[in-house]
């Protein structure tokens, strides 16, 4: 009987079999998010073919290889292979600087064949290499793709990890399979629901401020286009957040919650998330060329602009990020104006700017106070420190007073007066408003604020009830 040490070597590929992404994707996704201007090399390496551009990304970019997905059934067993004695070589087309970071960390393998200046060891080419080093069916491999069954057809045995659709009939025709390994839950629709943040949508209801503000939310016609107007912002934004997602994996997959993001996870492969953010801006801008005035395709490009910027430069400033998110929700009551033509007021831009100012500091303080629980000091990739805390609960209150005193100045306006016949009523409102962003702040500091401080408010009990109350507030002002 054959002992796992005398049993021929067991070759295991890396991208989608030990881990759970591809490397040359996030590699340059690493690269994007740190030197962005960098990025635009890629298409001339591409040209100079696929092997050159791996080895320029390589060369640019460090993995934070404790934190990438490693496959949660396969690699214990690995592990057991080599507890017992067994050659493991880690054979992979990932660039060799790459491969090497990932071996080094696992402490695992006895060789490690990768992609080099001269080979780009996939498919054909780590089949010819491998049956030079150890014979014709001298070895067993792991993998997962259909560029492995010209591996699979020289191996004495096949050992699938996640097998991509059809794999697995074509692998078995080729080699004995040996084992497989499939952690996958079959809730591919659950977790792009979940990628594309669409309860996040609900952010987009601002959109319709300004015709509710105008008291023109009857009216058909503008409500379609305020209708539209949030289905594009909507698949704009779900564009950003996969945008997000995919440059921030090194830092999601540090932060206690964060990890568990389908892409920072490994549960839907970051390539199909790279070629959704294309396919989601196209359909937004479409819309809004085709379907929405010109001044609204102009706000919603100014929009997705700022959320780049955002996501390459400015969520690292400290502070500044904070006004930026402010702003972000500010565009959104601007965008709706504009896809109905209504002019917001002054008022309802400060109002809008102050207490969206004070969600986004509950946000950074919320965070911050989670990382605090967990013994560290900074955010990673934020710039903010533990001992910020008082400080952004400080700024953050202020400005949701200062909203409240914007909306006591309007009660007293012209533009109040106009719009209803007993503005003195909406002064019941600032109480109301007082008692929320107070309750937002002490739940916060409790520790209590687990999601987006908006879909928080949307969600919560107490803040429908006193939206409820506002709203008759309003009525009995009209």
């Amino acid at each position: 009987m054959t002992t796992p040490a005398q049993t021929p070597p067991l070759c295991v590929d890396l991208d989608g079999t030990l881990i759970k992404t591809d490397l040359l994707i996030e590699s340059f996704f690493l690269l994007l998010g740190r030197y962005p201007l960098l990025a635009l090399l890629v298409p001339f390496w591409l040209l100079r073919g696929k092997t050159r551009l791996k080895q320029e990304l390589a060369r640019r970019v460090a993995l934070d290889t404790a934190t990438l997905p490693y496959h949660p059934l396969f690699l214990p067993w690995l592990r057991e292979q080599h507890a017992r004695g067994r050659v493991l070589v880690l054979a992979t087309a990932a660039a060799e600087p790459l491969a090497r970071q990932v071996a080094e960390h696992l402490q695992l393998f006895s060789q490690t064949l990768a992609t080099t200046n001269s080979t780009n060891l996939s498919g054909q080419n780590k089949a010819e290499q491998l049956s030079q080093r150890f014979g014709e069916r001298g070895f067993d491999y792991a993998g997962n793709d259909r560029a492995d069954l010209a591996v699979w057809k020289r191996a004495r045995q096949a050992i699938l990890v996640n097998p991509a659709r059809g794999v697995h009939e074509q692998a078995a025709r080729t080699a004995e399979i040996a084992a497989e390994f499939d952690d996958r839950q079959g809730e591919g629709l659950k977790l792009w629901f979940r990628a594309l943040r669409l309860h996040q949508w609900l952010k987009n209801i601002l959109i319709f401020v300004p015709l509710l503000a105008a008291h023109r939310l009857l009216e058909t016609p503008l409500l379609l286009q305020a209708a539209l107007a949030y289905l594009a912002f909507g698949l704009c934004a779900s564009s950003v957040y996969l945008l997000n997602d995919l440059l921030d994996l090194p830092a999601d997959r540090r932060h206690p919650r964060k990890r568990l993001r389908p892409f920072a996870a490994g549960t839907i492969p970051i390539l199909a998330g790279a070629l959704a953010v294309p396919t989601l801006l196209t359909l937004a801008f479409t819309l809004a060329a085709i379907a929405l005035p010109a001044p609204f395709f102009g706000v919603l490009l100014s929009y997705y602009v700022l959320t780049l910027a955002y996501s390459l430069y400015l969520k690292q400033s400290v502070m500044l990020d904070a006004v930026v998110l402010a702003a972000l929700y500010t565009l959104r009551i601007i965008a709706g104006a504009a896809a109905t033509a209504i002019i917001p007021t002054f008022w309802l831009l400060a109002f809008s700017m102050f207490i969206f100012l004070s969600l986004a500091l509950v946000k950074r303080y919320a965070e911050l106070l989670a990382l605090q629980d967990l013994g560290q000091s900074a955010a990673q990739g934020r710039g903010y420190r533990i001992d910020d805390l008082q400080l952004l609960q400080t700024l953050g209150g202020a400005s949701g007073y200062l909203s409240v005193l914007v909306l006591a100045l309007y009660i007293n306006s012209s533009a109040s007066q106009t719009l209803y016949r007993h503005p003195e009523a909406i002064w019941l409102l600032c109480p109301l408003l007082l008692y929320w962003i107070s309750r937002i702040w002490l739940k916060t500091h409790r520790g209590e604020m687990h999601d987006d401080p908006v879909i928080f408010a949307v969600q919560d009990r107490v803040s429908q009830i006193l939206t409820l109350i506002g709203a008759i507030i309003v009525g009995l002002a009209l």
